[in-house]
This record gives C-alpha cells, structure tokens and sequence, in this order.
C-alpha cells in the first residue's frame, strides 16, 4: 500500500477565535497567542488520523517530527523529517519534499489557505493532497468538509476507490478572493468542501424584510451575534449598524455593542442575558454555517444561542439542493444541529432547508 504523508501547520487557526481573521505572519500569532489563542491544527489532525486508522488500519504514515506531524499521527507515524526550528512557508514546503522523497503518495495537511499554497507550490502536481480543515478562512477546494472526512477520503484514496481531480487553491488577498492554482485532490462524493463563489447578491427589498423580521422577534435584553458576510453586514446597515463585513458583531436593543468581537467578548456579553439570538448566512457556493472565518462563535456561545439563518432566496438556490454545513470541532454539537431548520429569506418568508452530513 503506498505511504501517506502527513503534515501539520501547528500555527494554522490561531488566529481564529481571538477574532484575527488569520494566522499568516510571526506579529499574528504572537498577538493571538497573549490573546490567549489556544492551537487547534494537532487535535484536528489527529481526529483525521483516527478515522484513517478505523478505515484502513494498515495505512503507513510517513511525516515530520513534533508538532508538525508525529505528535497527531501517535504510533503509527514513521518520522522521516525533523522539525525545524521555524514553521514557515518555506518550512512547510521543506517538509513536504521530504515526505515525497520518502515515498509518499498522498499528502494529507493540517492548515488553511496559507498552508494549501505552500503545499501546492512544493507538490507541483507530483502527487494528490488532501487538506485537514484547520485555518480560518478556508475558501479552497482542497479541503475535506470536517477533518474525519479528510481521514474518509485519504482511506479511499489508499484503498483505489477515490477518483482524483484537480482542485482550486484560493486565498483572500484584501477584499478579493485569488485563485492561485489548480491542485490534484481525491474526491469521493461530497466529503470534499466546494470552493467559495461568489452567489447572487440578496437585494435590498429582502434585505429590508429579513431586518424587520429579525426584529419583529427580537427578545426585549437580549442579545444579538450576527456573523461576518455580506448578507449579515447588509442586514446590519438596513438596522442602522455599520461594522466590517469580516467581523462578528454583537447587537442588543438596536445598539451595536462590539462591532468585531472575539470569542471571550462573546461569551461574556451572552451570560445572563435572556435569550441569545446568533445570526448566520451561508458561505456562497460552500454552504457553511460554522467553522469557516466565523469561529469566535464558539461552541459554548452556541449551546446557549438560538441559530437563525437568514439567506436570500436566489443564493440559497445556488446551492443546488446540497445541505448546510456546519464544522464547529464539537462532534456533539454538530450532530445536534442536523436536520431541517427554516431559512429567513424576507419578511414573513421561511424555506425549509437541510442542515447536516452531505
């Protein structure tokens, strides 16, 4: 059976919950980390290793020592790279020279976007990768819907039942999404994320009906969490709240109260308030709910929330009957929030929609 190699951006995510919106760069994640950002790249690569374990328990895994693979992959991993002194880009692709050097191929990596084109750019189309969603942001093809999948699709890919097609590596520069190429990429039904596109925009007139709704039962002291989107930001302004569109913005009363908070300012507004509304649309094309750009909204805020979806009715179209997803890293509460859940897509106006496993 040919080797898997594995590799761990320890870094990647950081910066997510302390409401950074990325983890590229040393200054990040020193300021993530007096933050009090905790890393969360191993446990999810060892979560993906667990399920390649269950389903092809004579995988080998070739990877890189410490934190940057052998610490997830446990006994099964066969060290073939020391650890650098530094995780860098150039680290990254260091390591993944070596994995295929070693005979590895497929590589499986723990990371974002950042990580995806420094994996791209070492494989050079040698052979297939699959990513282990663990950054923030997350818009590439490449990457598995939750990091048991990608153990799913990297057992199939060892077992010959997994088909491979080139995927896109993309990454938010600004305000603008770049494509920065085309990586091989094992598909195996849906377990693999769709890349973020750009949907049909929810106009103004039901922008305005899904305000009004949400106000309509708004509880009188409590609090608002609106995620980051343009659908969410849109519906903000027609409230009389001007945030940036990335942040996560807490509301109560009409009155914005944090306009780009982090996960502990979250969680401290929501206790004791008397119900706690967190607001999300789908990302575009994907059809993500939690776990892509938004997690400083945390499982323990959502045990206590009520999720609203609010989408307009041509974008929730777009997603051609494909369910929501949700990637929270609590498995519990993941599957809790499956099923059918009506969508807010103007005023008086609910779609019934799918929310689950694809």
């Amino acid at each position: 059976m040919t080797p898997l190699g594995l590799i761990v951006n320890p870094v990647a995510g950081l910066g997510g919950t302390v409401g950074l919106k990325g983890s590229d760069g040393a200054q990040v994640q020193r300021l993530a980390r007096e933050r009090g950002a905790v890393p969360r790249a191993g446990t999810r690569a060892a979560l993906a290793v667990a399920e390649l374990a269950a389903r092809c328990p004579d995988a080998e895994i070739l990877t890189v020592a410490g934190d940057m693979g052998a610490d997830a992959a446990g006994p099964r991993g066969r060290v073939v790279c020391e650890r650098p002194e530094t995780t860098g880009p150039a680290d990254t692709r260091r390591a993944v020279d070596a994995l295929v050097a070693a005979g590895a191929g497929l590589i499986m990596f723990a990371g974002g976007d950042g990580t995806a084109r420094d994996v791209l750019d070492a494989l050079g189309g040698r052979v297939p990768a699959i990513g282990i969603p663990a950054g923030v942001k997350m818009h590439s093809a490449v990457h598995a819907v939750n990091p048991r999948a990608a153990g799913e699709v990297a057992a199939a890919f060892l077992a010959g039942t997994a088909h491979v097609a080139p995927a896109e590596v993309a990454d938010r520069e600004g305000d603008a999404i770049v494509l920065y190429g085309l990586m091989p990429v094992p598909r195996l039904g849906e377990r693999v994320q769709r890349g973020k596109v750009g949907s049909a925009r929810t106009g103004g007139d039901d922008l305005a009906g899904i305000a009004a709704e949400l106000a309509a039962h708004a509880v009188p002291g409590g609090l608002d969490v609106y995620g980051p989107g343009t659908t969410t930001h849109g519906v903000l302004r027609v409230l009389g709240v001007d945030t940036p569109p990335t942040g996560v913005t807490a509301v109560s009363g009409g009155r914005c109260l944090v306009a780009d908070a982090d996960a502990a300012a979250l969680e401290g507004l929501a206790a004791g308030r008397p119900g706690v509304r967190v607001i999300v649309s789908p990302i575009g094309g994907q059809g993500f709910l939690f776990g892509r750009g938004n997690q400083q909204i945390t499982p323990a805020l959502l045990r206590g929330a009520t999720v609203t979806v609010v989408c307009g009715e041509a974008k929730l179209a777009a997603l051609g009957g494909r369910p929501l997803l949700v990637d929270t890293g609590d498995d519990a509460l993941d599957a809790s929030l499956t099923g059918y859940l009506p969508i807010v897509t103007g005023r008086g106006r609910r779609v019934m929609y799918k929310l689950g496993e694809p």
